[in-house]
């Protein structure tokens, strides 16, 4: 039960990580300090896909499935529906190299529009 529990809690940091790797730059429109905590997710997040390497994470996950006893996906709303999203089932090494290649310009941007209208409103 409670390895299922901790699936569960995985999977969401999972997920949240992902939407802060890709859009967490955003924060810093209203706290500009915290840029210096997204760049190493957000390059953490681009070498991942573009290398082809594993997060930490997945790993803990298949570790916690194991001692739960479940040989594949599925469980409750969270997990059957969030892990679509991390693990697409068409995930090949292109559409993963793309997907870094996408966190890489979407921050890029981001960064690019904070550092501006920081400048605009310092004028």
């Amino acid at each position: 039960m409670i390895y299922k529990f901790l699936i569960t809690i995985i999977i969401f940091i999972h997920f949240l990580f992902i939407i802060y790797v890709l859009f967490g730059a955003l924060l810093g429109l209203k706290w500009p300090k915290l840029l210096f905590a997204h760049l190493p997710a957000f390059l953490w997040g681009a070498y991942i896909e573009l290398s082809g390497g594993i997060c930490p994470l997945t790993p803990l996950e298949l570790w916690l499935r194991e001692k739960a006893g479940q040989a594949s996906y599925s469980g409750d709303f969270i997990i059957y529906y969030l892990e679509k999203i991390i693990y697409p089932p068409m995930l090949t090494r292109e559409i993963q190299i793309f997907f870094g290649i996408m966190v890489l310009l979407i921050n890029i941007v981001i960064y690019i529009l904070v550092f501006l209208l920081k400048r605009k409103v310092k004028s």
